[in-house]
């Protein structure tokens, strides 16, 4: 376990009360009276609201539709892990043995609620704008470009397309769990390039998760080719 302060210095923000940033990063199997899911729960909602302003704002010629697809595109487990990942956030996460030995430090759910959480610390302590400066501000650095195009572009393609420019292979996608009951299942998929798991990610369809999860190992692949 890495020292927190470095993940304060990471975000640019301290905290007063250190037990709120440490419930952010407990999650659930570290059997704790306290775990991150009703951190998470809050701040899923900041965030919607955050992104949704800063669309709003920064594209004023465009329609609902365009927005919430935009939107859609960067409030989703795909785009929170990336967030996380440029914070190193796995690395400080509290969990079980058992949690992190099944890779719970990498797994792609597990780091986006943990930033959520994360992020409704700060709300907590410090208010809606202290998060939207630290969101606003990891979005406009992880993400090369942010427009519509850019956001909407079939990650599937682009990753085929970079891991056949430089390995000469097709990525591979593998269903790892269904969760859920019919009525509202979600789909975990996991995506494979030269047979080794590159990323994972769930979706409330198959196609979405393979989506999400070639946005991560899209993002992965492209820091470790420069």
């Amino acid at each position: 376990m890495d020292d927190l302060q470095t993940l304060q210095k990471a975000l640019g923000y301290q905290f007063e009360k250190k037990e709120l940033l440490i419930e952010a990063l407990t999650h659930k199997s570290y059997k704790q009276p306290y775990n991150n899911e009703r951190l998470e729960f809050l701040g899923d909602a900041v965030l919607d609201l955050i992104v949704g302003e800063y669309l709003y704002k920064k594209f004023r010629d465009f329609d609902e539709g365009k927005l919430s697809k935009m939107r859609a595109s960067l409030v989703n487990e795909g785009g929170f892990t990336a967030l996380a990942n440029h914070l190193h956030l796995g690395e400080y996460i509290f969990l079980s043995n058992a949690e992190e030995n099944n890779s719970g430090r990498t797994k792609s759910s597990l780091l986006s609620n943990a930033f959520e959480a994360l992020m409704g610390a700060i709300y907590l302590e410090s208010g809606l704008k202290k998060v939207e400066e630290i969101t606003i501000a990891l979005l406009e650095h992880v993400h090369d470009e942010i427009s519509l195009d850019f956001l909407l572009k079939d990650y599937k393609t682009s990753l085929q397309e970079l891991t056949q420019a430089h390995f000469g292979i097709t990525p591979e996608y593998q269903l790892i769990a269904a969760h859920g009951p019919d009525h509202k299942k979600e789909f975990e998929i996991a995506v494979l390039i030269d047979g080794k798991p590159y990323a994972t990610a769930c979706g409330k369809s198959k196609k979405q998760a393979q989506q999400e999860a070639a946005e991560i190992a899209l993002g992965m692949l492209s820091k470790e080719l420069r």
